[in-house]
């Protein structure tokens, strides 16, 4: 299991995740992962995430990337870029995996609708793209990598690892040290970022953080209502 210490003393990310303590509970406590954590999930609830994920890491990597290229030292860049690369290959073939495992066709795949909490999500981060400042727009793509990883080992610690489990490439995935070496990378960029900025941009930050870790609870709330929009039938 990964082993991520806590965020430095009096930096951003400690202010950050302070400020959503109860939020990260409620993700971890949310039915559909602690459904997922005991094996009971419902594929067909299992199945809906996996092909809104798949779309949410579209608008994930295309912020990244725009985060690559605002970042002025090069590994950060390098960093960013990597994990744009990351989130549109390596998680999608994690995706790809289940999706085959589930017999899902593409007609099935593209008959499901993005929901409109996936929508709202991947819409905020471009928006933060465009037209917020740097630190800004760091601050509200960090929850995707720790929130992840949080959850992920939280599940491993409760469960240990047990490959008979329906969804135990899924739980190794975001609790393995690779991924808490990436949530480590992209908390200390942000925390640097911070540090730089003025205490003007800092709440601007905390307030991205806190907005995109709703946007997760809502992500993982909106799978196990399998979210349709509620304006279809007028259409």
């Amino acid at each position: 299991m990964s082993t991520l210490p806590p965020p430095a003393e009096g930096g951003f990310c400690a202010r950050a995740w302070a400020r959503t303590e109860r939020l990260q509970r409620a993700v971890v406590q949310h039915p559909f992962n602690a459904a997922l954590a005991d094996g009971s999930l419902p594929r067909e609830r299992f199945a809906f995430y996996i092909v809104q994920d798949a779309r949410y890491l579209v608008g994930f990597a295309q912020a990244l990337s725009a985060a690559a290229s605002r970042a002025d030292d090069a590994a950060d860049a390098a960093f960013l870029a990597g994990a744009a690369q990351g989130a549109l290959l390596e998680e999608r073939q994690l995706h790809a995996g289940y999706v085959h495992e589930f017999g899902l066709t593409e007609a099935e795949i593209e008959g499901v609708e993005t929901s409109p909490t996936c929508l709202g999500y991947t819409s905020y981060l471009r928006a933060c793209a465009l037209g917020e400042p740097y630190p800004v727009l760091l601050a509200a793509l960090l929850p995707c990598f720790w929130v992840y990883q949080h959850v992920g080992s939280t599940i491993l610690e409760s469960t240990g690892d047990d490959p008979e489990h329906p969804y135990s490439t899924w739980i190794r995935t975001y609790a393995d040290e690779e991924f808490a070496d990436s949530v480590r990378a992209a908390r200390e960029l942000t925390d640097r970022a911070a540090a730089a900025s003025t205490p003007e941009v800092r709440e601007r930050m905390l307030a991205a953080f806190t907005t995109a870790t709703e946007y997760e609870w809502m992500f993982w709330d909106s799978a196990w209502r399998r979210e349709p929009w509620p304006t279809a039938e007028w259409r």
